[in-house]
C-alpha cells in the first residue's frame, strides 16, 4: 500500500468516555429538553410526518406539534443500541455503537482545493478523485456524502450518477441526501442492488445512511422528514443532527443550546421509531459557537469539544449511538487547520463518538475540502487508533529481562526485545517527518503540506476499482440509465 499506512481496523473504545458535566446536570438538560418539546413544540412541515406523530400521541396545531415526556421516553427506547452497517463487501461491515468508532470522508463541501492549489467550485472529476482517495485511506472506513458536491452534474440526476461512482470506485458504505421522496427511494434500489440482496435481506440488514439536520431552531422541513419516513420505512440507518450554533440559532448559553439541541434531536429520534421501531438511529451533535464580531461560524474551538462531550453524555443518557464531527475553520492547510481539527477530534473521542464525520478533509467551515488534509487527517485517525489500544503490562512487556541484558550505559536498538517488535509497536505516521535538520534541508526542506500533497497524488494514481461484481455493475448500469431516460427527479432549477 502506497503511503506505509497501518492495516484498516474499526478501532474500539477501551477507556471509560470523559464528562464535563455531572450525571444531575445531565438529567437537568434532559428534563429541561423534555419541557420544550412540551410547551413549546416543533414545527413539523410535512402532512404524514404529523399524522404518524399526531397517531403516536403528540398533540399537533398546524404546523406545530408537542411531545408529552412519556411519549419521548417511550419510542427511544426501541432504538437498538448497537447494529451494524453493511458494505457492499462483507470486509467492509460496520459495527455502529458497541464501543467502535467509524470514521468518514469529508462531505457536502461546496468547493474543493485542487492539488495545484486552486480553488474551484465542485466537479465531477474532483468528486470521483476524492472517492478514489478515500477507497484508498484505511484510516477512512465510510463516505458519508458527496466529499464535493459536483454541481457540474444536474440536480435532476446528480444522486444517480454520484451513487454510480461511489459504487465503482469504492466499496467502503455510502451514504444518500434526503432530498425528496424520489431521491430516497433511487438511492435505497442502487445501494440494495449494490449489495446483491433482495429487497427482505436488504431491509433486514441495514446497508445505507442518511444524516437529517433540524432546521434550527425547532424544525423539521419537508425534504429531511421526507428522509425519516423512507429509510425508516426500509430500516435503514437516519443520524439526526441538529445544527446547533450558539449565540445565532441557538441560545449563546452553551448549557441551553444543549437544551435546544437535545430536544430536536430527541423530536427526530421520535418519528424514526414512530416509523418503525427498532430501525437504526444515531443521536448526532453538531453544536457549536458563533464568532460574535463577524457572525461566521467558529468550529474547533474549546466550546466545540465541551457541547462534543456533553452530546455523548446525552446519547449515553438513551443508549443510542452517538455521531460528532473533525472539524476546522481555517482556509488552508496550516498550524490553525491542524490545531483546531485536533480540538475537535479530542472532543469527539473523549466525548465516545460512535461515528466521526468529516473526520478526513474538511476545511473552512465546511466550505471546501482538500485532499491535503485528507491525507494529514487520515494520520491524525491513525494516531486516534493506536492510542486507543490498551496499554500491555505482563511479564513480556515490563521488559526486565531485556533491561538486564542491556544494563547500563548500553542501548535497546539490537536487543532481540526490541528487534522481535520494532514494526509493530509504534505507528509510523505517513505524513511526519522525523529527520533532523540537515538531512530534512537535503531532502529539500519539505514541510508536511507539501509531503501530503505528493502522498495524495501517489494514492490517488495507485487506486484501482475494487471489482463490483459484472451482473451488479450491469443492473446498477441499467437502473442510472432508466431513471437518468426518465429524467430523473423533478428539480426547480
Amino acid at each position: 500500500m502506497v503511503g506505509d499506512q497501518p492495516a484498516a481496523i474499526q478501532p474500539r473504545y477501551t477507556q471509560p468516555p470523559a464528562r464535563v458535566v455531572s450525571d444531575d446536570e445531565i438529567e437537568a438538560i434532559h428534563v429541561a429538553s423534555l419541557e420544550v418539546l412540551k410547551r413549546t413544540g416543533i414545527d413539523i412541515l410535512h402532512a404524514d410526518a404529523r399524522e404518524r406523530l399526531a397517531a403516536a400521541g403528540a398533540r399537533v396545531d398546524g404546523d406545530r406539534v408537542r411531545f408529552d415526556p412519556e411519549m419521548v421516553m417511550e419510542h427511544l427506547a426501541t432504538i437498538p443500541s448497537s447494529f451494524t452497517l453493511h458494505g457492499t463487501a462483507p470486509h467492509r461491515d460496520l459495527v455502529i455503537g458497541d464501543g467502535h468508532i467509524v470514521f468518514s470522508s469529508v462531505a457536502s463541501a461546496p468547493n474543493y482545493v485542487t492539488l495545484d492549489g486552486a480553488r474551484r467550485a465542485g466537479d465531477r472529476d474532483g468528486y470521483r478523485d476524492f472517492l478514489r482517495l478515500g477507497q484508498m485511506l484505511n484510516a477512512v472506513h465510510m463516505f458519508n456524502g458527496f466529499p464535493v458536491e459536483p454541481v457540474d452534474l444536474h440536480p435532476s440526476i446528480r444522486h444517480l450518477e454520484t451513487a454510480w461512482d461511489a459504487y465503482t470506485l469504492s466499496d467502503k458504505p455510502f451514504h444518500i441526501y434526503s432530498l425528496g421522496r424520489d431521491r430516497n427511494l433511487d438511492g435505497l434500489e442502487m445501494a440494495r442492488i449494490a449489495r446483491g440482496v433482495d429487497h427482505d435481506t436488504f431491509e433486514a440488514e441495514p446497508s445505507l445512511c442518511s444524516i437529517i439536520n433540524a432546521s434550527s431552531p425547532l424544525r423539521y422541513d419537508d425534504p429531511m422528514l421526507e428522509g425519516i419516513i423512507r429509510m425508516s420505512e426500509r430500516n435503514q440507518v437516519i443520524i439526526i443532527t441538529p445544527f446547533t450554533l450558539a449565540g445565532a440559532m441557538a441560545p449563546i448559553t452553551l448549557a441551553g443550546a444543549l437544551v435546544q439541541q437535545n430536544a430536536e434531536a430527541l423530536a427526530g429520534l421520535v418519528l424514526t421509531q414512530v416509523v418503525r421501531p427498532g430501525s437504526p438511529a444515531v443521536y448526532g451533535g453538531f453544536t457549536s459557537n458563533v464568532d460574535m464580531r463577524s457572525g461566521s461560524p467558529a468550529f474547533g474551538t474549546p466550546e466545540y469539544a465541551k457541547a462534543a462531550i456533553a452530546g455523548g453524555q446525552l446519547a449515553r443518557r438513551y443508549d443510542i449511538p452517538y455521531r460528532s464531527s473533525n472539524v476546522s475553520t481555517s482556509n488552508v492547510v496550516d498550524a490553525q487547520a491542524g490545531y483546531e481539527s485536533a480540538w475537535a477530534l479530542w472532543g469527539a473521542i473523549t466525548g465516545g463518538a460512535n461515528m466521526v464525520m468529516h473526520a478526513a478533509g474538511w476545511m473552512e467551515g465546511g466550505l471546501h475540502a482538500s485532499y491535503e488534509k485528507m491525507v494529514i487527517d487520515a494520520d491524525l485517525l491513525n494516531m486516534v487508533s493506536k492510542f486507543l489500544e490498551p496499554l500491555v503490562v505482563d511479564e513480556s512487556t515490563l521488559a526486565v529481562d531485556a533491561i538486564d541484558r542491556v544494563g547500563p550505559a548500553g542501548h535497546f536498538f539490537g536487543d532481540e526485545h526490541t528487534q522481535s517488535r520494532y514494526t509493530s509497536e509504534f505507528l509510523s505516521p505517513m505524513v511526519s517527518d522525523w529527520r533532523n535538520w540537515e538531512s530534512w534541508q537535503l531532502a529539500g526542506s519539505p514541510d508536511a503540506r507539501t509531503r501530503a500533497n505528493a502522498l495524495a497524488r501517489e494514492l490517488i494514481a495507485a487506486h484501482a476499482e475494487p471489482g463490483l461484481d459484472d451482473a451488479i455493475r450491469a443492473e446498477l448500469r441499467e437502473f442510472v440509465d432508466r431513471r437518468v431516460a426518465e429524467g430523473g427527479v423533478a428539480t426547480d432549477f
